[in-house]
């Protein structure tokens, strides 16, 4: 038997770049859908929360209430909309049937996975970016640890595109993808420290509030910006790595297995 077809290293960057572009180009392409509402949706939450409810809590942790819950916004937004790219993305593909076509191509999987992850990452710093200019209106980020801040909001949009990625792969229809957003996602993030920080909980929702991921993912990012946590960054970092290395697996495993795809 012939050798199976091999891509070599032009032929795998070429791969990747076909699908990146393809992502970015379909999220940019309807901007009105994918990058203005989160930033209304925000400037709500500022508005609403930092301006009129903020102005009665008054200071939380040393510091005004709107710049405490600014970096937890920030952070909701890239988590919502990497995990909303890759899902919707990968699910239209499965239904279309052209993901089949990677998968019977000599594109190596970790391909495939990545260029759907860049996507997604893509998609939810740059929504960070514009929620971030709309934060200034209301407030001045005087953002203390730079590096820690990126690498933050970047290992969260990687972790959170993969678990879109997960959740593509297991929906069978367009019902589905919004299922866990809706009954997981969203009530994990009101309550992984975004407007409050969980020194003010009693001590066993304390211990319950640190089983919540998306703690470490919005403390760790408030650190970067603000210098306070709640919780050890090392710690948190940790984690997130972790997490990211387990669901990066699994999707590989989903991916080589044809789960849902293959029939």
């Amino acid at each position: 038997m012939d050798a199976e077809p091999r891509y070599g290293f032009t032929q795998i960057a070429m791969a990747l770049y076909t699908i990146v572009y393809r992502e970015i180009h379909r999220f940019l392409r309807i901007w009105v859908q994918t990058i203005l509402p989160p930033a209304i949706t925000m400037t709500l939450y500022f508005v609403i929360f930092g301006s009129l409810i903020g102005s009665r809590i008054g200071q939380m942790d040393g510091f005004d209430y709107m710049d405490y819950i600014v970096p937890g916004i920030i952070m909701m937004a890239v988590i919502n909309s990497s995990y909303a790219n890759v899902v919707s993305s990968f699910y239209g593909a499965k239904f279309q049937k052209h993901i089949e076509e990677m998968l019977v191509s000599p594109m190596p999987l970790t391909i495939i996975l990545t260029g759907y992850v860049i996507g997604g990452v893509a998609r939810g710093l740059l929504v960070g970016l514009v929620v971030t200019l709309t934060s200034l209106i209301f407030t001045d980020l005087n953002i203390q640890y730079p590096l820690l801040t990126f690498a933050v909001v970047l290992l969260t949009a990687i972790l959170f595109s993969l678990a879109g990625f997960i959740n593509g792969i297991y929906a069978n229809s367009f019902d589905d993808i919004s299922i866990v957003p809706t009954f997981v996602l969203t009530p994990l993030t009101y309550l992984g420290g975004v407007f409050y920080s969980i020194s003010l909980l009693p001590g066993f929702w304390q211990k319950v509030s640190h089983l919540n991921p998306i703690l470490y993912m919005v403390n760790a990012f408030r650190y970067g910006i603000l210098g306070v946590s709640d919780i050890s960054i090392p710690t948190a970092l940790g984690i997130i790595l972790i997490v990211i290395a387990l669901l990066f697996s699994y999707c590989l495993h989903l991916l080589h297995i044809g789960y849902g795809i293959r029939t």
